[in-house]
């Protein structure tokens, strides 16, 4: 039997910045994702965040009434059902994050596009975001039209037909478009509702060789506190497939650089699974979805400052290679997006430097051969990848790094 308040599913929420997905995740969850205060300052959100939310249905109420993110219902206050449980990951709108969002779309199984109804559509980012799920392959979309509250009845119906006209053609067309006012929590049983159903829960095979992507890892120490108290250091990310039990024991690769004869090599680090959180809850399994913290018996100074994020934790022995050169077939967007005058897309030059995302990892690798849509680059930083793993693809346009397209690694 599946624990419904365990979350099964990551649903990303992307768009332009100060669109409101933070405000909508915290009315969802009650959780707000800006946790670093670095964030609060800025006010945008700068690493993934992630909050979970149960859905609920009322078995006495019809339509989108029935559905809540809270145990009484909000329309009869009857006691609701919970259906399942979600994990929202809120990816930051900065187009200069957008490789973070893009590394962070290997965690997501759907997404919500959030709009806001009081600037014409699309912003240079809503267009940028929506081509990165085109590009990362996430077809299962709900458009979220927010602010409706500060608009007029007309504005709001002229700007859903701007939506409309906008995805026409994208593999967001046909995806519902769902009025709301995240600050005033109207209409949120509706998306509720069409989120439960959009973005159902995968089937996952629970044999299949477990694979971690990480994308936190901490030292949860307090300073000064007695060593007999020390624990192990926690990694932080999102189980793609498989199970990991605990007392498990996992490999992280690339692992730790040692120096050795004037040469850097990266070597695989295996350690125990002490403990595996999930959302909120200490569990036995780690199952995919959701947030996953794995405490474990590495020294906790190998994992503090997220150290650890971009790397892949698995079973020992069974991880895919790690590289530090790649080679991958490349599909290149027409149009830089994001930049307000669109430039064309010039094809990759020998020995330009690219930054690639691959899974949670970032890495810089210029590039040492150039066929027409094969490229071979040697990367400063080498990266643990399964053969077929998507990589996003971005060049420095104008000062700042672009998403310009996607690769495919061959071998």
């Amino acid at each position: 039997m599946h624990d419904n308040t365990i979350p099964g599913t990551n649903i990303g929420v992307v768009g332009h910045v100060d669109h409101g997905k933070t405000t909508l995740v915290n009315t969802l969850t009650g959780v707000w994702t800006d946790r670093h205060s670095e964030e609060i300052k800025r006010g945008i959100s700068i690493r993934l965040g992630y909050a979970d939310a149960i859905f609920y249905k009322c078995p006495q109420c019809a339509g989108s009434d029935a559905y809540s993110t809270t145990p009484v219902c909000p329309s009869c206050g009857g006691k609701a059902e919970p259906i399942r449980s979600v994990s929202f990951v809120d990816a930051p709108g900065h187009e200069t994050l957008m490789a973070t969002m893009l590394s962070g779309s290997a965690l997501m199984d759907g997404a919500m596009l959030v709009i806001s109804a009081n600037e014409p559509c699309p912003q240079p980012q809503t267009k940028e975001h929506l081509m990165a799920l085109e590009l990362v392959g996430i077809r299962r979309i709900v458009i979220v039209q927010n602010k409706i509250d500060v608009v007029t009845q007309k504005e709001a119906v002229a700007h859903f037909e701007q939506i409309r006209a906008f995805v026409k053609g994208t593999v967001a067309e046909g995806a519902p478009i769902i009025p709301v006012s995240a600050q005033k929590n109207i209409n949120m049983g509706a998306l509720v509702g069409v989120l439960a159903e959009v973005i159902p829960e995968p089937v996952r095979d629970p044999e299949a060789v477990p694979l971690m992507l990480i994308a936190r890892s901490f030292d949860i120490n307090k300073p000064g506190c007695n060593w007999k108290e020390i624990k192990g250091g926690v990694i932080g990310g999102s189980l793609i497939r498989g199970v990991i039990h605990d007392g498990d024991d996992v490999e992280i690769r690339p692992g730790m650089q040692v120096q050795a004869e004037n040469r850097t090599r990266w070597e695989p680090i295996v350690t125990k699974v002490t403990t595996i959180n999930k959302g909120s809850k200490k569990v036995q399994d780690a199952t995919p979805g959701g947030l996953l913290a794995i405490g474990t018996k590495l020294d906790p100074a190998l994992t503090k400052s997220d150290a650890l994020a971009g790397q892949v934790a698995g079973r020992a022995g069974a991880l895919p290679p790690v590289w530090d050169r790649l080679k991958f077939q490349v599909t290149l967007m027409e149009r830089v997006v994001g930049a307000t005058n669109e430039q064309v897309i010039e094809p990759l030059k020998h020995h330009e430097p690219l930054m690639l995302s691959v899974g949670t990892a970032v890495t810089v690798g210029i590039v040492t051969n150039n066929k027409k849509d094969t490229v071979e680059v040697t990367l400063k930083r080498p990266v643990c990848a399964e053969i077929g793993a998507r990589i996003a693809i971005s060049r420095q346009v104008g000062g700042r790094w672009r998403l310009i397209g996607m690769g495919t690694l061959t071998e």
